[in-house]
């Protein structure tokens, strides 16, 4: 079994959108065995569903994420995941703060499972508009693909 979890800063957009988007591809493809969560270095959120634009956005494509609830990261996380994806370069540097160096392979950019594709980091849409979440589901879709085919290929 897999267990990946998704982290941004506060736990209420993007790690929550790329839960949701993750946890339908990989159903989609036949990926039932895979443990997912999502976390915020953050705490400001604790207990609050993702933004409502964000359940707006993953809505329009099928995925439900309103159940969701945010939480932050804690560093027992770093035992009970294998893949720690984090959104942008800032929330990438704080999990590597806050880990063992034996915890340094977990941790990468969700962006780095999408090959030969320039982006690196998932913009935070919260200070925008729609087309922002719209934007940053495209991502999440990209890198989703790629980890699914990261871990397909582990497997083999």
């Amino acid at each position: 079994m897999h267990r990946i979890c998704f982290v941004c800063l506060g736990n209420i957009c993007r790690s929550p959108m790329a839960q949701g988007v993750f946890a339908d591809a990989a159903s989609r493809v036949g990926l039932e065995d895979i443990a997912i969560d999502s976390a915020g270095t953050g705490g400001w959120h604790i207990g609050a569903p993702p933004d409502r634009r964000a359940i707006a956005a993953v809505a329009g494509r099928g995925i439900d994420i309103a159940h969701l609830r945010a939480r932050q990261f804690v560093a027992d996380d770093f035992n009970r995941f294998d893949i720690i994806a984090a959104m942008d370069a800032s929330n990438l540097a704080e999990l590597r703060s806050l880990g063992l160096p034996e915890h340094a392979g977990k941790v990468r950019l969700f962006l780095d499972f999408a090959r030969d594709f320039p982006v690196r980091e998932v913009p935070d849409p919260y200070y925008g508009g729609p087309e922002g979440f719209d934007r940053v589901l495209d991502l999440l879709e990209i890198a989703s693909q790629g980890l699914i085919d990261h871990i397909t290929r582990a497997r083999s």
